[in-house]
């Protein structure tokens, strides 16, 4: 009887998901409008909207680095209509740095995708007088405490990429988490943090317009939208430096595994499209759209990459 109760359930899940989507899908993004992650967000939803003939609404919903949003997807519906474009911060990196939640990640939320990857950009506001990322480790050696960088978050990739830049070069910088990446580089723009630390998304544009400067990235290899500027791990001393802000898709635990699978494959059709990669790479991001088996893998990885980072160079999420 419940090998006949499980397989209709597994027929009934196939059906649903064939049928899928039948109304609007919620797109839930746990930053401010903006920043790195509901640019992308943005991007796919649109495209899906067009390719699957339903709406896919982006709601932002800020707070707690994106744990608010994120708690409200774990304990909602799991049927399908619902997921959030989440950073790490939210699920693997915060969970290891003890950032705060109202749910458990690995059990809560089920894998979808991971839609694509960023480098983190190293920013600074042309009052310093600073060029180079040279001369801000020289500037933060000698005067610590002076400069204050901001990110998107506590228990962020970011913030794991401040702290262990601090670590190896032996320098004090003040750490100021904000609500999302857009107000951090509101400030940033405006001087109130000397440095920023963010995704590539949201600088770009103003780097280009000579209103802030890119001085690195935190990939281990130069980013194909700023080859110019240098990455991290080409520094003495830094070899095996990298940090990046991945955007992945999530969902309610319970949601039928049908479902996740049409999801991840119609959001990985989306990223292949040449004019979709070629916008977002133009952002920053590297497109991916892995498959739930290998987004799985991916963030087994991160898990135990920064669980490794946080027990090394002792870093927390602040309260």
């Amino acid at each position: 009887m419940r090998m006949l109760l499980a397989a209709a359930l597994v027929i009934c899940s196939s059906a649903f998901a064939q049928t899928w989507p039948a109304k609007p899908v919620r797109v839930i993004v746990g930053y401010p409008a903006g920043g790195g992650h509901d640019f992308t967000a943005r991007v796919v939803a649109t495209r899906l909207s067009e390719v699957l003939k339903q709406q896919f609404v982006v709601e932002n919903r800020p707070g707690a680095s994106g744990t608010i949003a994120t708690d409200g997807i774990a304990k909602g519906p799991a049927d399908g209509y619902s997921f959030i474009v989440a950073s790490p911060a939210e699920t693997v990196v915060g969970a290891v740095a003890g950032l705060r939640m109202a749910y458990d990640w690995e059990k809560d939320l089920a894998a979808v995708t991971v839609i694509g990857d960023t480098a983190l950009a190293i920013a600074v506001h042309p009052k310093t007088g600073i060029n180079s990322i040279r001369e801000l480790l020289d500037f933060a050696k000698k005067n610590p405490g002076k400069l204050s960088y901001g990110t998107p978050g506590s228990g962020s990739s970011q913030h794991f990429a401040g702290e262990s830049l601090k670590t190896l070069a032996g320098a004090f910088i003040v750490h100021i988490p904000y609500r999302g990446a857009a107000p951090a580089v509101t400030d940033l723009l405006g001087g109130q943090v000397e440095v920023g630390i963010v995704g590539m998304p949201p600088v770009i544009g103003p780097h280009k317009a000579g209103k802030i400067r890119i001085v690195a990235v935190t990939s281990e290899k130069r980013a194909a939208a700023t080859p110019d500027i240098p990455a991290m791990a080409e520094l003495p001393g830094f070899q095996g430096y990298s940090f990046t802000n991945w955007t992945g898709v999530f969902m309610a635990a319970a949601t039928p595994r049908p479902i996740i699978e049409r999801i991840a494959a119609e959001i990985g059709q989306v990223v292949r499209e040449p004019a979709v990669r070629e916008r977002l790479i133009a952002a920053g991001v590297e497109p991916l759209g892995l498959t739930t088996a290998d987004a799985m893998k991916f963030f087994e990885r991160e898990k135990a990459t920064y669980a490794r980072l946080a027990k090394a160079r002792n870093i927390k999420a602040e309260d």
